[in-house]
């Protein structure tokens, strides 16, 4: 079967289109997934551009891709799935140490060695291939409505897995939020921005994205509020955030860090409301440094009760949560969803993928879309005979 593999040593990496054995089910717990299509993200392009996979154990070559969307073809007796199933799956898998409580009870995002495995990016092979045999308790069943936008649900579960967090931390007090910040408009800031939304939150986006983008025009669409910052220099960049506030006149309950930039997430700290809270959703490594007043932001934490947390990977009940987010996002704001979709690729195009020509957010159809339905119809029709 046809899948994309990275490969390569230390210092360079070759993305390839490659033939290997379609997988079988070993438990009766697996599953076999037909993989409709598979989103990238920026850890996919870290991984491709700058050779950021870690290879399974001996070997220097792995199937990339872990934002899936398939159809079950072939259930093992105890997976409690049905051919036919549209499914995802998670991507983190727990450490196996008897010492983490967390991997131990089906929190491996939470993992306390550092020792998971995660399919497509670290260890494990992903799944952007024909085929892939999977687990049944990382699998998390997806509503046929859902297909158009099913890709969506890995990245929409990390924006799930931080709310869910902010509301647990936020307990220590009454907090009625109103107003958020999102800093950088990606797919993760874009999904973070429909989600405040739909809350009922009054949404602000600030990013380097041009202001007549597609990124711009969704963020616009759904009724948040959209600046572009004034320049990627550094110091005009960082001054730049902190300018557009005093401009409003606004500081913010919370605020999304999405643009993976680490300075813009220190720089935000002082935007915060009284009891706020700062979210780090994105990481660029080697994005830059900067000159902190240690002592003014230590006051900012301590005398006004702000909060950083930190957040990447997501769990079987983000998921879910995920999977009713973006159905009341479309239920809102009708064809956003797709249209955040802006580059469809066959699974022949990405070894010469161009990272710098993508609108918004890149899907590989591995099946061509127009197939998708008569697909699992197909499947479901076999299993009543």
């Amino acid at each position: 079967m046809k899948a994309i593999t990275i490969s390569g040593g230390e210092s360079q990496a070759t993305v390839s289109l490659v033939n290997i054995p379609k997988p079988e089910l070993t438990s009766p717990e697996d599953v076999l997934i037909q993989v409709l299509c598979v989103g990238l993200d920026g850890t996919d392009r870290e991984i491709i551009v700058d050779n950021y996979a870690k290879y399974p154990e001996g070997k220097f070559e792995m199937v990339i891709g872990h934002e899936l969307l398939g159809v079950v073809t072939r259930a093992g007796s105890k997976s409690g799935l049905t051919c036919g199933d549209l499914v995802t799956s998670l991507v983190r898998r727990p450490c196996g140490e008897e010492d983490c409580v967390n991997c131990r009870n089906g929190q491996q995002d939470f993992c306390q060695t550092g020792r998971y495995v995660e399919r497509g990016i670290n260890r494990a092979d992903g799944y952007l291939c024909e085929y892939v045999v999977e687990n049944a308790k990382y699998v998390v069943k997806v509503p046929d409505e859902c297909l158009p936008y099913g890709v969506l649900i890995e990245p929409q579960s990390i924006v799930e897995k931080v709310y869910t967090q902010t509301l647990q931390i936020q307990q220590r007090m009454i907090w009625q939020p109103r107003t958020v910040l999102v800093t950088g408009s990606g797919p993760l800031g874009i999904l973070a921005a429909m989600t405040c939304r739909v809350l009922g939150l009054d949404t602000y986006v600030w990013s380097k994205s041009d202001a007549v983008s597609m990124n711009a025009a969704i963020i616009r669409s759904v009724g948040a509020i959209y600046q572009e910052a004034v320049s990627s220099e550094q110091e005009t960049f960082l001054s730049g955030i902190t300018a557009y506030a005093k401009q409003l006149g606004k500081k913010f309950d919370m605020i999304w860090e999405c643009s993976g930039y680490a300075p813009l997430g220190f720089e935000a700290i002082p935007l915060l409301n009284h009891n706020g809270i700062l979210a780090l959703l994105g990481v660029t490594p080697g994005s830059g440094r900067l000159d902190l007043p240690s002592d003014l932001t230590y006051q900012e934490m301590v005398m006004k009760n702000k909060c950083i947390i930190g957040s990447v990977n997501a769990s079987y009940d983000d998921f879910t949560t995920a999977i009713d987010r973006l159905r009341a996002i479309e239920s809102h704001y009708p064809g956003m969803l797709g249209l955040l979709q802006t580059n469809r690729l066959d699974i022949e195009d990405v070894p010469a993928i161009d990272f710098g020509k993508m609108t918004i957010k890149a899907v590989v159809d591995v099946v061509p879309q127009a197939q998708w339905t008569s697909i699992t119809m197909k499947i479901k029709e076999e299993i009543e005979r």
